[in-house]
C-alpha cells in the first residue's frame, strides 16, 4: 500500500486539515500517516478556539519514524503553527524524501486578500523557501500573491477580464523560475465574473502545460475545501494520475459537496459534508 505523510493541524471542528485529509486519502487506498503541527478545539475561523502548538513535539515523530525505517510515496504539508515549524518540515524532507517521493506544499497564509492570524513576515519568508522545494504547490490567489510579492487588490481588479487566467499564469511563472525542481502550481478558488455570473476555477502552470478549469460558483466558501482539494491531488498523483486528471477528480468531488452544503445552509466555518461523497474517490 502506498503511503503519504500528512504534516498538518488537527482541528476538532471545521472539517479541515487532518480531519479532511485522512479520510480522503484513506478511501483512495493510500495509508495516511499524520504528523500534527498543532491540535485545536476548532479551526481558526471560529470566534473562539484553543490551540496546542506541537512545534516541540514534531521532532519526536521524525525520530521515531526514522527508527522504524519507514518510507513515503508522498509528503503533504499544510498549516504550520509557527515559523519554527518550517525547519521541522525541512528536516522531515531531508530524512524521508526519496527519489520518487511526491512533495505537495499547501502554503497556508491567508485568503480573500486577508492574512490568517498565524501570518508573519518570518513565516512568509520560510514558506517561500519551503515551497521552492515542492513538486506541487496549491496556493489560493491570496497566497500566490504573498509568495510572488504581488498586490492582491490589483490582481482581482481584472476578474471580469477575458484574460484573467493569463494574468494569474504570469504570476505563477515568476515563482516557477525560482523553484529548485520542475514544479506545478495549482492556484485554487479563483472567482471569475462573466455576463453577470460567477465561476470558481483553478489555474495550473508547469513547465509542460498551462490550463484553467472552472465550475459554477455557488456564492459561498467553506472551511476545509482547500485541504480536501490538496489531499485528493496528493492521493491522485501518488496513484499515477496526471495533473489534469487529479484536478478534475478533486474539482468534481468538491463541486457536489459544496452545492449540497449551500442547499443545507451549513455554516461556512463547519465545512462541507464531504463524508457523504467519499465513495466517489474509490
Amino acid at each position: 500500500m502506498k503511503r503519504i505523510a500528512l504534516i498538518n493541524d488537527l482541528s476538532g471542528f471545521g472539517k479541515c486539515s487532518l480531519t479532511a485529509a485522512i479520510p480522503a486519502i484513506s478511501v483512495m487506498g493510500i495509508q495516511a500517516c499524520p504528523l500534527p503541527t498543532a491540535v485545536l478545539s476548532a479551526q481558526t475561523g471560529f470566534e473562539n478556539y484553543y490551540c496546542d502548538d506541537f512545534t516541540d513535539r514534531m521532532d519526536y515523530f521524525i525520530d521515531e519514524w526514522k527508527k522504524m525505517d519507514v518510507s513515503f510515496d508522498g509528503i503533504y504539508s499544510g498549516y504550520l503553527a509557527s515559523p519554527l515549524q518550517i525547519d521541522k518540515v525541512l528536516r522531515f524532507l531531508e530524512e524521508f524524501e526519496g527519489e520518487n517521493t511526491l512533495y505537495l506544499a499547501d502554503p497556508v497564509l491567508g485568503d480573500q486578500g486577508k492574512k490568517y492570524h498565524v501570518f508573519s513576515e518570518e513565516l512568509l519568508a520560510g514558506m517561500k523557501k519551503l515551497t521552492l522545494k515542492a513538486d506541487v504547490i496549491t496556493p489560493n490567489l491570496t497566497e500566490l500573491c504573498f509568495l510572488a510579492d504581488e498586490d492582491y487588490a490589483e490582481v482581482i481588479k481584472h476578474k471580469k477580464d477575458c484574460d484573467y487566467d493569463k494574468i494569474i499564469q504570469g504570476i505563477c511563472e515568476k515563482i516557477l523560475v525560482r523553484a529548485e525542481r520542475k514544479q506545478t502550481i495549482i492556484v485554487t478558488g479563483i472567482i471569475r465574473e462573466e455576463a453577470g455570473k460567477e465561476y470558481v476555477g483553478n489555474v495550473t502552470v508547469s513547465e509542460k502545460e498551462k490550463f484553467y478549469l472552472e465550475a459554477p460558483y455557488f456564492g459561498r466558501s467553506f472551511s476545509g475545501t482547500g485541504d480536501l482539494f490538496a489531499s485528493i491531488i496528493s492521493g491522485a498523483l501518488v496513484k499515477g494520475l496526471s495533473i489534469r486528471e487529479a484536478i478534475e477528480k478533486a474539482s468534481d468531488f468538491l463541486e457536489e459537496a459544496i452545492e449540497d452544503a449551500v442547499k443545507e445552509n451549513i455554516p461556512s466555518n463547519h465545512g462541507v459534508q464531504f463524508e457523504k461523497y467519499l465513495f466517489r474517490l474509490l
